[in-house]
């Protein structure tokens, strides 16, 4: 059975689950706990594929003259598919305004930063290999780690090729022991999905948030099933987008019930890979760029969420000053959330609050009941990007081959 079929299945399942059981909180509590343990499963393999495949990748990249080319690919799409993301979803927001949303009383328990000066000083720790002590949560320390690897594996190839060939043995392993936690996600997905569900009836049944729901639910089927994949008319020769978004069903389906990055990295590598023949050189150097510095997704949802709380909050209308310093400060943001992997969208939205001032400090409160939904958008809008970039810039590079739809994982 396809990995995107059991996936499906799985969603399908979990959804019926999560609408039929009872309201009970302690059946609630402990979907929580299975929720966070698939999660937990979903990622283990993360972080050892990364490492040794980025590796191997840029030092095979070095070898071909090609790192830099493709690197900076890489970084013309960051920057051009965020800005296009994000003020595309302000503007829709702004032409179709959501209903007002009461303000609800909500107590401020911790307050959300970026902590961008920590980021930085995470990156070159005192000590090289404390970066694998942490929670992983962070992975741009490890693919700096890994690029560092890469390149000294270019400095002598008598004293570099036994690190070659074992770099290039485990990252192959790891890869199959991810494709092996990949094969049961089906069965994960039943608990994600269950809790999610759980999550989603609650919100429906306040009613109040009706509007801005299927406000973000169709801004993420447009742009991730019809704009995202039109953009591939560009490429020549043509290929029809509709089978390259057929080829990425899984990881869609995964980050959208997940919610996580991480978790849908490997869903995502594994599709580039069986689907389109995207080469580990070029998929491994794309996943570890978007996954840091791509959550246009995310940073589009806050925007469009904060702009729902500003109206919801005051009666006055939002200049064009406003809303174009709202696009900058949440582009600013999508490039600045790699330490956030499961909740981006709720992250930039609360730092969105509280640069913006103006009493709106705490105003993320009032959609912290649809906190879950926000992140699900968002890692799904963020997963779609990374994995139409992986392909692009496989195929402008040479990186990628034709495969049959038949074949398709």
């Amino acid at each position: 059975m396809k990995i995107w079929i059991k996936l499906l299945v799985g969603a399908i399942l979990g959804i019926a689950l999560g609408f039929l059981v009872p309201e009970n909180p302690r059946l609630v509590e402990g979907l929580a706990w299975l929720d966070q343990f698939a999660l937990r499963i979903g990622r283990y393999a993360i972080i050892p594929l990364l490492v040794f495949s980025l590796t191997i990748g840029v030092y095979e990249l070095r070898q071909d003259g090609q790192f830099w080319p493709l690197a900076l690919k890489n970084l013309i799409l960051i920057a051009g598919v965020s800005v296009f993301v994000v003020f595309a979803g302000v503007l829709v927001t702004l032409v179709f305004p959501s209903s007002r949303i009461p303000i609800l009383a909500e107590e401020q328990t911790d307050i959300i930063r970026l902590n961008v000066p920590d980021s930085i000083n995470d990156i070159f720790p005192y000590n090289m290999f404390s970066i694998f002590a942490g929670d992983g949560m962070n992975l741009f320390p490890i693919c700096v780690f890994a690029f560092f690897l890469g390149m000294g594996l270019t400095y002598d190839k008598s004293y570099a090729k036994p690190v070659i060939a074992l770099v290039d043995s485990l990252s192959r392993i790891f890869y199959h022991i991810a494709s092996f936690f990949i094969e049961i996600l089906g069965f994960l997905m039943i608990v994600l999905a269950a809790y999610w569900a759980i999550q989603f009836r609650g919100i429906l049944q306040k009613e109040i948030f009706f509007n801005l729901i299927l406000l973000l639910g169709i801004l993420a089927v447009v742009l991730g099933f019809g704009i995202l994949p039109l953009f591939l008319y560009l490429l020549k020769p043509r290929r029809n987008p509709w089978v390259i978004l057929y080829g990425y069903l899984g990881p869609a389906i995964a980050a959208f019930f997940s919610g996580d990055i991480q978790f849908s990295l490997p869903v995502m590598l594994r599709h580039a890979k069986e689907n389109f023949g995207v080469q580990r050189r070029s998929s491994s150097v794309s996943m570890a760029l978007f996954s840091t510095f791509c959550r246009a997704g995310s940073a589009m949802v806050a925007a469009v969420a904060f702009i729902v709380i500003i109206r919801s909050y005051s009666s006055l209308e939002i200049t064009r000053g406003a809303v174009f310093a709202i696009c900058i400060r949440a582009l600013a943001i999508s490039f600045l959330l790699a330490r956030h992997p499961g909740n981006g969208a709720y992250t930039a939205l609360a730092v969105l609050c509280t640069d913006y001032g103006r009493s709106f400090e705490a105003g993320y409160l009032i959609l912290k009941p649809m906190a879950f939904y926000l992140i699900a958008i968002g890692a799904f809008l963020d997963i779609m990007i990374a994995s139409f970039a992986t392909y692009v810039t496989a195929r402008l590079s040479g990186y990628s081959g034709e495969k049959n739809v038949s074949h398709f994982i």
